[in-house]
C-alpha cells in the first residue's frame, strides 16, 4: 500500500481535512445552507414534541384526555415535519449539485490549462475518470447522504437533552452505546477508506483501457485483436470485482453490527426502565417516551454510520482530485504579447531530455530559420524532429540552452500570443466533432465571417469538395473527422491554417500519406499557405522541399548536415543515400 492510506490509518482525520478545503472552495450558497439547516433543525424539533405527547397520553390515559385539540396539535406536527424535510432536502440536494459543478468546472478548466508533458505521463481514460467517476462519489455523498446526516446529528442531539431532563440514570445506560459503535465503525471505516481508493483508481485504469481502445477500434478490427482487447478490459473489471466485494462486505457489517448494538440497548432500556417504572422511579408514560427516543436515535445512528462509510469513499476519490487539481499548469497570459513573428528563430545550443538523467532526444543542436523563408528538417525517423516541433510550440521546455525570436527568447512572450502566430498542419489533421464550418473556425479568437470562412476553404481548395458534401459546411465531420477523407481533412486542416493568418507556419509533411488527386489539391493548398511566411517542414519524403531555402539533417538528436538541396548532396554522405533511395524507389513506381 501506499503511504498516503498508512497515514491515514493513524490520524482518521488527515484526509478529511483537503475534503472540506475542497468543498468549501467550490463556494457553496451559504443563504441556502442556512435556510436548509433551519429548516432541518425545525423538522427535528417537531418530531421531538411526539414522544412527549405519547408520554403525557400514557400517563394520563383517558378517553377525556384525547380530544380536538390534542389530536390537531399532532397532525399539525405530522405536517409541519413532512413540509420541512421536504425542501430541506431540496435545499442541500441544490447545493450538493452546485458543489460538484463548480468542482468539475475547476477540474475541467484544470484539464484544458495543464501542459503537454502531464497528459504524456497519463492515459486519457484515467483523467476523464477523474472528471466523471470521481466527481460522481463526492456528489453521492453531499446530495445523498449529507441531510440525512446533518438532520440526524440534530435528531440525536435533542433526543439525548429531552432524555436526560426526563431520567439522566436511564440516559447514561443507554450512552454507553456510543464506544461500542466508535469500536465499530472506527476500523470499518478505514478498511472502506483504502478499499475504495484502490477501487478509484482501478476504476480509472479501465476508463483508460476503454478509451483507448474504443478511440482506435478500427485498428483492433482490422488487427483481429478483439480477444488480446477483451482479455486486457476483463482484467480490470476482474480487479473492480473483487475490490466490489470487498467493499460490500464492509457495508454488509456495518448494518447488522448497528442493529445489533441498538437491539442490545433497547433489551437494556426496557428491563432497566421496568424495574424503575415498578419501584416509582419512573412512570410509564417516561418508559414510552424512552424507548421512542431509542428509536429517534436508531435510525440516525445507522444513517450517519452510512455517511461516514460514503465519506471514506469521497476522501478516496478527493486525493485523486486534488492531485490533479494541484499540479502546474500553463499560464497563457503571462509575458511580453507578441505583435510581430518576422524575425529570424535562433536555436542556441538545445539539449532535451524527456525524463530526468535520461538520454537526450536533442543533443545541443543549434540553427537559425531565417524568416519569410521555407526550412527544412530531414533525417532518420527518431532523430528528434517531431520533439524539436513540440519544443517550437512550447509544449516542452529545453533542459539546456535557449530558443530566440530575433534576441528575444521565446518564453519571453505570452504563450497565447506565441502560438496566435503560428500554423500548424500535421501530417493527418486532426478534427473534432462538428461541422466542417466549425473546424476551420476552430481556435480563432475572433468572430470569423462566411465570407472568410469560404475565401479560406476556395485557397486550400477545400471549397471543391463542400460543396459537393449534403449539407455543405454544415454538415457533421463525426468523430474525429472520420467521415471524412485523408485528403479532405488535410485541406480543412489547411483552410484553419490559412483563416488564423499566422506569421509562423509548420507542416509535418501533409502530403505523406495522400492519393495522387489528393495530393496535388494539398499541394496546392500548402503553396497558398506558404506564401510570405516562415515555414518549418518535416520532411519524409525530399522530393516534396528540394526547392526548400535551408535543409537541416537530424540524426541522433543532433545536426549533421545543413544548406540547399544541391549543397547536402555533394557533402552529406547519408544525406545522398536518402535522395538515392528515394529516387529509385520513385522509377520503381
Amino acid at each position: 500500500m501506499s503511504s498516503k492510506p498508512a497515514s491515514f490509518t493513524k490520524n482518521p482525520l488527515k484526509g478529511w481535512v483537503p475534503f472540506w478545503r475542497l468543498i468549501r472552495e467550490t463556494k457553496p450558497s451559504r443563504s441556502a445552507l442556512a435556510i436548509a439547516l433551519t429548516l432541518s433543525l425545525s423538522s427535528t424539533v417537531t418530531a421531538l414534541i411526539v414522544p412527549l405527547f405519547t408520554k403525557n397520553v400514557v400517563d394520563s390515559f383517558s378517553l377525556s384526555s384525547i380530544g380536538v385539540p390534542q389530536i390537531s396539535l399532532l397532525v399539525v406536527a405530522f405536517v409541519i415535519q413532512a413540509v420541512t424535510a421536504a425542501i430541506s432536502t431540496y435545499m442541500l440536494a441544490r447545493v450538493g449539485q452546485q458543489v460538484i459543478a463548480g468542482l468539475r468546472e475547476r477540474l475541467w478548466r484544470k484539464l484544458l490549462a495543464l501542459p503537454v508533458t502531464y497528459y504524456d505521463n497519463h492515459q486519457t481514460g484515467e483523467t476523464v475518470s477523474r472528471m466523471t467517476n470521481d466527481t460522481a462519489v463526492v456528489k453521492g455523498l453531499i446530495t445523498e447522504h449529507m441531510t440525512s446526516f446533518i438532520t440526524g446529528i440534530i435528531s440525536i442531539m435533542g433526543s439525548v437533552a429531552i432524555l436526560i431532563a426526563l431520567d439522566w440514570r436511564m440516559t447514561l445506560v443507554m450512552l454507553t452505546a456510543a464506544p461500542l459503535l466508535m469500536l465499530v465503525m472506527v476500523p470499518l471505516g478505514r478498511k472502506m477508506h483504502l478499499v475504495s481508493k484502490s477501487m478509484q483508481d482501478e476504476t480509472a485504469q479501465l476508463s483508460g483501457v476503454l478509451s483507448q481502445v474504443l478511440s482506435e477500434i478500427r485498428l483492433v478490427k482490422a488487427s483481429n485483436a478483439e480477444d488480446r482487447e477483451f482479455e486486457s478490459g476483463m482484467k480490470g473489471i476482474r480487479n473492480m470485482f473483487k475490490l466490489g466485494l470487498s467493499e460490500g462486505k464492509v457495508q454488509a457489517l456495518i448494518g447488522p453490527l448497528i442493529s445489533l448494538i441498538m437491539m442490545l440497548m433497547l433489551v437494556i432500556i426496557i428491563g432497566y426502565g421496568g424495574f424503575r417504572v415498578s419501584s416509582g422511579a419512573l412512570s410509564a408514560g417516561d418508559l414510552v417516551a424512552f424507548i421512542l427516543y431509542l428509536f429517534q436515535i436508531m435510525m440516525p445512528a445507522s444513517q450517519i454510520a452510512m455517511f461516514f462509510t460514503q465519506m471514506q469513499k469521497a476522501i478516496g476519490a478527493t486525493e485523486r482530485i486534488n492531485e490533479t487539481l494541484i499540479d502546474t499548469e500553463e499560464v497563457l497570459e503571462t509575458g511580453v504579447v507578441l505583435t510581430g513573428a518576422n524575425k529570424p528563430i535562433v536555436a542556441d545550443h538545445v539539449r532535451f531530455t524527456y525524463e530526468s538523467g535520461g538520454e537526450p532526444v536533442l543533443d545541443g543542436i543549434s540553427f537559425v530559420i531565417p524568416p519569410g523563408k521555407v526550412t527544412a528538417l530531414v533525417g532518420p525517423s527518431g532523430g528528434g524532429k517531431t520533439t524539436l516541433f513540440s519544443m517550437l510550440e512550447r509544449f516542452y521546455t529545453p533542459t539546456e540552452g535557449t530558443i530566440r525570436l530575433g534576441e528575444e527568447p521565446i518564453d519571453s512572450y505570452s504563450l497565447r500570443s506565441w502560438r496566435a502566430a503560428i500554423g500548424y498542419v500535421q501530417q493527418e489533421s486532426t478534427l473534432m466533432t462538428g461541422s466542417v464550418r466549425d473546424n476551420i473556425a476552430y481556435g480563432t479568437e475572433r468572430e470569423v465571417s462566411e465570407e472568410e470562412i469560404q475565401r479560406a476553404a476556395s485557397m486550400a481548395y477545400a471549397d471543391r469538395f463542400i460543396d459537393q458534401l449534403p449539407n455543405g459546411y454544415e454538415t457533421e465531420v463525426g468523430e474525429r473527422g472520420i467521415k471524412l477523407s485523408g485528403g479532405q481533412r488535410q485541406r480543412i486542416g489547411i483552410a484553419r491554417a490559412l483563416l488564423r493568418d499566422p506569421s509562423i507556419l509548420m507542416l509535418d509533411e501533409a502530403t505523406s500519406s495522400l492519393d495522387s488527386e489528393s495530393e496535388h489539391y494539398v499541394q496546392e493548398a500548402l503553396r497558398n499557405l506558404m506564401k510570405g511566411r516562415t515555414t518549418i517542414v518535416i520532411a519524409h519524403r525530399l522530393s516534396t522541399v528540394i526547392d526548400a531555402d535551408q535543409l537541416l539533417f537530424i540524426e541522433n538528436g543532433r545536426i549533421t548536415g545543413r544548406g540547399t538541396h544541391a549543397e547536402l548532396l555533394s557533402s552529406h554522405e547519408l544525406y545522398r543515400k536518402f535522395a538515392e533511395q528515394q529516387l529509385q524507389a520513385q522509377t520503381v513506381q
